[in-house]
C-alpha cells in the first residue's frame, strides 16, 4: 500500500495543452520528451471577464429555467426530446 502511495506521488501526469494543429502538438510532445524545452501554454484569446460572466450564467441557467417552467411545459419538452432520440435510433 505504501509503495502505491509513493509511486502515485512521484508519477505525476504531464500537462499537455490543447493545440489547434496536430503538428504543433506532436512537436510539443517531442520537445517535452527530449527535455529540450518545457511545454508552453498557448495564449488564451478569451476575455477573462467574459469567461467569468458566461460561467455565472451557465451555473444558474438550467436551474432557473426548470423553476420557471410549468409541469405541462416540462412534460412537452421531455416528450419532444424522447421522440427525437427514438427517431435517431431508426
Amino acid at each position: 500500500m505504501l509503495e502505491r502511495l509513493c509511486y502515485a506521488q512521484v508519477m505525476k501526469k504531464a500537462k499537455i495543452p490543447k493545440y489547434a494543429d496536430l503538428n504543433q502538438l506532436a512537436y510539443a510532445i517531442v520537445r517535452a520528451a527530449t527535455d529540450e524545452n518545457p511545454i508552453e501554454e498557448p495564449e488564451s484569446t478569451k476575455n477573462p471577464a467574459a469567461v467569468a460572466l458566461g460561467r455565472l450564467g451557465g451555473k444558474k441557467g438550467g436551474k432557473a429555467r426548470a423553476e420557471s417552467l410549468t409541469p405541462e411545459k416540462r412534460k412537452e419538452i421531455a416528450q419532444k426530446a424522447a421522440q427525437a432520440r427514438w427517431e435517431n435510433k431508426k
